[in-house]
């Protein structure tokens, strides 16, 4: 973790470190109460959060949840800030990298029988499972999944294009947008300008070339794999996208587009099932665009994994004890990642929910299959864009050369690998 001094970090979390980890049977006598921080304040992640805070206080207990809107580096300022001062949340948004990264610098609870009882690893992609489990021990739980490469068509501007097949793909992509932009498609892409979405971009670009070269540049940051040319062909194909995007939306969030795209005005969009929600949030319908996996080079799905998760916290006090339990019963329940899934556009963490029924859509569950498909093929990997790959301190790094890139035109591809590799040494 980059963003803090962890010599600092455990002496302010001194008082915490004595703490034992919480007697989840002690807590049963007391109302349960939950202290939650997350980024998740508006829209569908909004809406879903408030869901699951609902379903909590059903349950008897007493849900106060702290939004942090913003990026994540917003979130855990707040959370660290609470570490500092010796009262951790019951529990907080966390993920990646950064559960085990975090759990240094504060005491964690242990959720191992929580865990048993629910036969939830059981359903966890094992990957996934070790995120969680820093140490041999479950610390966090994996709620939802996304995967950021999916690929978003506006129907109208397919129509626009006469174009009736979904690309497979860059070079499928590429022709698409040039069909589209002929046309009449004003901007073939839809994709806004903040930082996550760079990263997105590009790292839909690299995974989408070489999946093996994405693990070893950006999930093992090997020196060499990060001067591949699959990476220099990488930029290449942001930077064409990029020109493909309105420039007035720079630094603007994807939802701006959102209008535009349905109209068929802008034609493609490289999200996470998110985007989903968020289309149906703000009224639209699944009627208006297609969603299928991102464009892949061998013709096999590659599905970069984003899956947000909660971590847990020690704490003394009887009912945040018992909070804590409560809330991990409702995090692994099915029910729960449905309801949640179904709001949000993701699919659930837990492999044996059936999506075949009412209330999931053919987006979400091409992104199971996806996920099924990608796991078998070994092109399953873990996002950089959203700190799955990599702590926060490296992904910044990384986001400022990729964000520059877009920005400024002038960068050639082999300026750009010549300065991620810089960044990335500057990071280690």
């Amino acid at each position: 973790m980059k963003t803090i001094t962890r010599r600092g970090a455990l002496a302010g979390a001194a008082g915490l470190a004595a703490a034992t980890s919480p007697g989840f049977s002690r807590a049963q006598a007391v109302k349960p109460r939950l202290t939650v921080i997350s980024q998740w304040s508006a829209g569908s992640d909004g809406a879903a959060i408030t869901a699951l805070g609902k379903k909590f206080e059903e349950k008897g207990g007493v849900w106060q949840h702290s939004p942090v809107p913003g990026f994540t580096t917003e979130m855990m300022n707040k959370l660290r800030a609470q570490i500092m001062a010796g009262d951790p949340p019951a529990c907080s948004q966390l993920k990646g990298p950064e559960i085990a990264a975090w759990s240094k610098i504060a005491p964690v609870a242990t959720l191992d029988e929580l865990v048993a009882a629910a036969g939830y690893e059981k359903v966890v992609a094992p990957d996934l499972a070790k995120l969680h489990k820093p140490g041999g021990k479950w610390i966090a739980l994996p709620l939802q999944i996304y995967s950021t490469n999916m690929l978003f068509l506006s129907k109208r501007a397919m129509d626009k294009a006469k174009a009736d097949k979904v690309p497979v793909t860059w070079a499928d992509f590429n022709a698409l947008a040039e069909q589209m932009k002929a046309a009449g498609v004003t901007h073939p892409i839809a994709n806004g300008g903040t930082r996550p979405d760079d990263g997105q971009k590009f790292e839909a670009a690299i995974a989408g070339i070489s999946p093996t070269v994405y693990r070893a540049a950006f999930m093992n940051l090997d020196a060499k794999a990060l001067k591949a040319p699959e990476v220099k062909a990488a930029f290449a194909q942001v930077r064409k996208i990029a020109d493909w995007m309105d420039p007035n939306t720079a630094a603007q969030h994807y939802s701006t587009n959102l209008k535009r795209f349905v109209a068929g005005e802008m034609g493609m969009m490289i999200q996470g099932g998110w985007a989903q929600g968020v289309l149906l949030n703000s009224g639209f319908k699944l009627e208006d665009f297609i969603i299928a996996p991102g464009p892949s080079d061998n013709g096999k799905p590659v599905f970069l994994l984003n899956a947000d998760a909660f971590i847990f916290w020690q704490r003394k006090e009887a009912d945040l004890q018992a909070g804590q339990k409560l809330m991990a019963q409702l995090v692994m329940d099915p029910a729960i990642q449905t309801m949640y899934s179904q709001i949000t556009g993701s699919i659930p963490v837990r492999t044996d929910v059936d999506l075949s029924g009412a209330g999931w859509s053919d987006g979400q569950r091409r992104t199971a299959a996806a996920l099924k498909d990608a796991v078998a093929s070994n092109q399953a990997v873990l996002s950089l864009a959203h700190n799955m790959a990599q702590e926060n301190g490296m992904t910044a790094a990384i986001i400022d050369v990729l964000t520059e890139y877009v920005k400024n035109k002038s960068i050639t591809p082999d300026q750009a690998v010549a300065r991620l590799t810089d960044a990335v040494e500057g990071a280690r």
